[in-house]
């Protein structure tokens, strides 16, 4: 849990998604994207540490409302929930690694680190067929070790312009005023699916959204496809 609550808790490449026993060709959300974001006034919601129970109620959200969104999800919690995440990536989410069990990265020693992000690495790869590409360090506790050593993984670190504290307030009304105090244009929100009351608070939050003139989309379609290259840091 990003913000000191929980003890737990994609380059644009093809490739094979097994639903329902079919294998179906998936492409990440940011090797779809169609919105350009130079031009138009864009949001990046992310929701870290699941999936989580809540979950599949956010993502039936999201698909209504045919919004995408990035999830930065823990090995752990991929393990109990895979089809959840298969689901996320059908869907057309970005999907980010936010390390196995949600330590603070800066107290573990370089093996420990690493250990954390290639086990999430692997997990994601063997559930959903692809390596992610980005990584979101938990509680936000990083440095330059961290990142060199998220590099070696191939991934970019990313973190937030706005945090709602959704994990500390639980309530809707107050998740959804936050989300509307934060946004900005090419901001990127911080929030979690393992908090039901965000899921309860998606539709109106994206409805008002919507209505301020924003465009929701993925952490890569926001960055670009040249900005999330291994070891940088966005936003």
């Amino acid at each position: 849990m990003t913000g000191r609550w929980c003890p737990v808790v994609g380059r644009g490449v093809l490739m094979a998604l097994v639903v329902s026993g079919a294998l179906l060709p998936a492409v990440p959300a940011q090797a779809a994207a169609k919105v350009d974001c130079a031009k138009v006034r864009c949001l990046a919601l992310t929701f870290d540490d699941g999936p989580g129970q809540p979950t599949p109620h956010l993502l039936t959200t999201l698909r209504k409302a045919k919004v995408k969104a990035t999830f930065f999800v823990t090995g752990k919690r991929v393990e109990e929930r895979p089809a959840v995440l298969r689901k996320a990536v059908a869907d057309g989410h970005a999907i980010g690694n936010h390390t196995y069990g949600h330590p603070s990265l800066t107290a573990l020693s370089d093996d420990e680190i690493s250990a954390e992000i290639q086990s999430t690495q692997e997990i994601v790869r063997r559930v959903a067929g692809f390596r992610p590409v980005m990584f979101r360090p938990p509680y936000g506790d990083t440095d330059d070790r961290v990142l060199g050593l998220a590099a070696r993984e191939g991934l970019a670190q990313i973190m937030w312009t706005g945090t709602t504290l959704d994990w500390q307030s639980r309530d809707p009304k107050k998740i959804t005023s936050a989300v509307l105090r934060l946004a900005r244009r090419n901001g990127v929100i911080l929030m979690h699916d393992v908090v039901p009351a965000t899921a309860k608070a998606m539709p109106e939050i994206v409805k008002e959204l919507r209505k301020r003139g924003y465009h929701l989309v993925t952490v890569p379609e926001l960055a670009g496809r040249d900005r999330l290259e291994p070891g940088t840091v966005f936003p």
